[in-house]
């Protein structure tokens, strides 16, 4: 396609139609000059693609259900992201699909937001690693991206229109990190921006946003299109770098558009930067459809139970009750082990039917008893199955429920209003617990949830939203065929009072503060030392594991040069097993709040009985900076950092200590209400306050042979800004007028 040529013929109607969707899912044609239309579809854990000519928008062909993101993230697997990727690209591939729709990388603030199960961690640094390694796979196959929701999206109350209120530090260290590593590593074809306002902008005319920070500070060429209804000021996106909005407006932003550049509110050199976009986007969308690709949906099935094995998490294993001896005599109890719950209501539904049930799959193990327990169309709970349960469980030696959270429980579209699980399963497990001691709870659910039971299982298993093999993974897991290996990528507080953004979410009116500002996740908790019920990081397996051998390339190094880290660990268990080596970097001593530990870096080996791996690390200076407001950069302070190794945030087995130099110095202006004791710690300063009291001979007016007076007279001078001088001596020359010439010496000196 001449994309120059295109853009000299097309008329000014044309251009501004190719700027909106032809309907729900297709961009627009020019049929004079043989422009096509390409479908983008919803995901991203599955092609949720519109049947062609269906009345329903939401009418999806029949395709297969992978992991969600809040269970493929546990798995800390590149590989694995990647190799999903590329399964879906080449789905997309054979339908002839431009864009799948996904994925989400917004940061899960709380645990109540409906949406978190499209989400991958409370961790920028978890989410946009396991991000990219998606984009990266679905682009292998000619098929692009859309990365979302871009940014800020982190609940679904009031989403059309509320403003996320955030400091630029926790907007940009916490909220915006992980969108960048994917933009700068994996170069998504597109990004799709969020409904919701950021400090009162709409992202989708939020020109800052989208063309300051994504475009010319992190190199994204590609096209940004709207959320579906998430545009405000159609004019106003042009300008701020909106190139495509979906869905249809049935021609009336097109025709905004059209009367703005006539009238001289919006340049065509504007118009025109956002019509190059979608046409190249459709150029791409050319050459990497083939509907002769085969889509070989059963083997995508057990490709799906395979992933999702790597994914469930094992939180507890007291008396190694797991795996489950084939031989003893089991009962699977719960509805959830007959139709399991395996993913999340909303845009990203997919229409599937080959669906693993626990109930099934476990007959390649062995026989099992079941019994259905509860209902999950009305949180009440049924006397019957209760009672029929019980004495299920009663006659087995071991008892496995299936429990969770139902459909009407989280989805996208609204928030969940607490952390309980279903009370009808909750009555469940204690009256199982009371005639069973081998009890093993299986949970289904898109994001955390109270465990009051925790301490009076035997076993706890995390599945998460496993996608269609779910079942077969779960059997896979209790029975030893897979070894957990999965890692929790979110905290699990032990209530949701505790969660940092409890007082805020999901605020009031149009308006959210995120006071908790860095805080989010296992950051809070670290610094108010503050027990979770499971740490971020967290994962048990049916091998053990021991790290050793620390070792950092420098113990010093400029900020300039990265630090290679490597650490090994062995299998000291019985079985063979994976585990996931997390690098946690600690500032020891920093000018500014930080968190006590931030996640920089981990890796997943595998390792048979007794065998042990190197695992490498390569920390680069963003691993040691934090955002400086003041310089609109990131920024590496001088000093030491602890460099910690663990097997969870919670449980650090290793740690060294480098020393960063730098001879960057942030820019520091004084004035007459500085203190003496900031002034003091710069060479500069303390030069001409020593020059001054040699002149003036003031003092503290303590005697110097009373060292507690003298202390005193110390530290409240520190805290006296250089006004107060001015009335606290009675020498003449210290006006405020001789002050301020002194601070503009300082200030001069700090310059050069």
């Amino acid at each position: 396609m001449n994309i120059d040529k295109i853009l000299a013929e097309l008329t000014l109607e044309e251009k501004a139609s190719l700027c909106s969707g032809s309907d729900f899912w297709h961009t627009k044609t020019v049929e004079r000059l043989d422009i096509p239309a390409v479908m983008v579809s919803d995901g991203p854990h599955g092609l949720r693609k519109n049947i062609d000519l269906a009345e329903n928008p939401n009418q999806a062909i029949e395709a297969v259900c992978f992991p969600t993101a809040c269970a493929t993230a546990c798995s800390f697997d590149r590989k694995l992201l990647e190799t999903l990727g590329k399964a879906l690209g080449n789905e997309c591939k054979h339908e002839e699909l431009a864009v799948l729709l996904g994925p989400g990388c917004n940061i899960k603030r709380s645990p109540l937001c409906g949406r978190n199960f499209e989400y991958f961690s409370e961790d920028p640094f978890l989410a946009g690693q396991m991000a990219s390694s998606l984009v990266k796979g679905v682009q292998s196959m000619g098929v692009g991206t859309s990365l979302k929701h871009f940014a800020a999206n982190n609940q679904e109350t009031r989403r059309f229109s509320v403003s996320a209120e955030i400091d630029e530090r926790a907007l940009r260290e916490i909220y915006l990190a992980g969108f960048e590593t994917v933009i700068k590593d994996a170069k998504p074809w597109t990004v799709m921006c969020s409904y919701n306002r950021i400090n009162g902008v709409h992202s989708s005319q939020n020109k800052w946003l989208l063309t300051d920070v994504l475009r010319d500070e992190w190199g994204f060429e590609g096209l940004v299109m709207s959320d579906w209804g998430a545009v405000d000021d159609r004019v106003e996106g042009v300008r701020a770098g909106l190139d495509l909005e979906m869905p249809s407006s049935h021609g009336k932003n097109d025709k905004r558009i059209v009367e703005a550049v006539e009238s001289g509110e919006l340049s065509m050199a504007e118009l025109d930067k956002c019509v190059r976009r979608v046409l190249e986007l459709v150029d791409k969308a050319a050459e990497g459809a083939d509907p002769d690709v085969e889509w070989d949906k059963d083997k995508d099935h057990r490709l799906a139970r395979k992933l999702a094995a790597e994914c469930i998490v094992l939180l507890k294993n007291e008396g190694s009750i797991l795996p489950l001896d084939k031989k003893r005599k089991t009962a699977f109890i719960g509805l959830f082990a007959k139709e399991p719950r395996f993913q999340g209501g909303g845009s990203s539904h997919i229409n599937t039917k080959n669906i693993d049930a626990a109930v099934d799959c476990v007959k390649e193990y062995a026989e099992v008893t079941y019994a259905q327990g509860y209902i999950t169309d009305e949180d009440k709970t049924d006397e019957a199955l209760l009672a029929e349960a019980v004495e299920t469980a009663k006659a087995a030696e071991v008892a496995v429920i299936f429990a969770g959270l139902p459909d009407s429980f989280e989805s996208e579209g609204y928030d969940r209003r607490h952390m309980r699980m279903p009370e009808c399963q909750l009555k469940l497990i204690d009256e199982i617990i009371k005639v069973n001691k081998n009890v093993v709870v299986v949970l289904h659910n898109g994001s955390p949830v109270e465990i009051p039971f925790a301490d009076k299982v035997s076993g706890i298993v995390e599945a998460y939203l496993c996608g269609e093999g779910s079942g077969g993974a779960v059997c896979d897991v209790l029975y030893g065929k897979v070894n957990p290996s999965g890692k929790l990528a979110e905290t699990f507080p032990k209530k949701l009072s505790d969660n940092p953004s409890y007082l805020n979410f999901p605020g009031e009116g149009d308006i959210v503060k995120y006071q908790e500002g860095l805080f989010v996740g296992y950051r809070y908790y670290d610094m108010k030392e503050m027990e979770p019920l499971y740490p971020f990081g967290y994962g048990l397996s049916y091998t053990t594991f021991e790290y050793s051998d620390l070792r950092l390339s420098h113990t010093e190094i400029n900020d300039d040069k990265t630090l290679k880290v490597e650490v090994t660990v062995t299998n000291t268990g019985k079985v063979e097993g994976k585990e996931t080596v997390q690098l946690y970097v600690s500032d020891r001593e920093s000018s500014v709040i930080r968190p006590v530990k931030e996640l920089k870096g981990f890796e997943k080996v595998s390792l048979k009985p007794g065998e042990s791996k190197k695992v490498v690390f390569i920390l680069d200076s963003r691993a040691f900076a934090y955002y400086e407001p003041s310089i609109e950069d990131w920024f590496v302070e001088y000093g030491a950092y602890d460099i910690l190794i663990g097997a969870s945030s919670r449980d650090i087995r290793l740690s060294d200590t480098v020393y960063v130099n730098t001879d960057k110095r942030l820019p520091v202006k004084f004035d007459l209400n500085s203190n003496l004791g900031d002034i003091s710690q710069f060479p500069e300063g303390r030069a001409v306050l020593e020059d001054l009291m040699r002149k003036t001979q003031v003092t503290g007016g303590f005697d110097d042979d009373d060292e507690e007076m003298r202390r005193l007279s110390e530290a409240m001078t520190a805290e006296l800004p250089l006004r107060a001088m001015v009335s606290f001596s009675d020498i003449p020359v210290l006006t405020r007028e001789y002050m301020q010439e002194l601070i503009d010496k300082i200030n001069e000196m700090m310059e050069k």
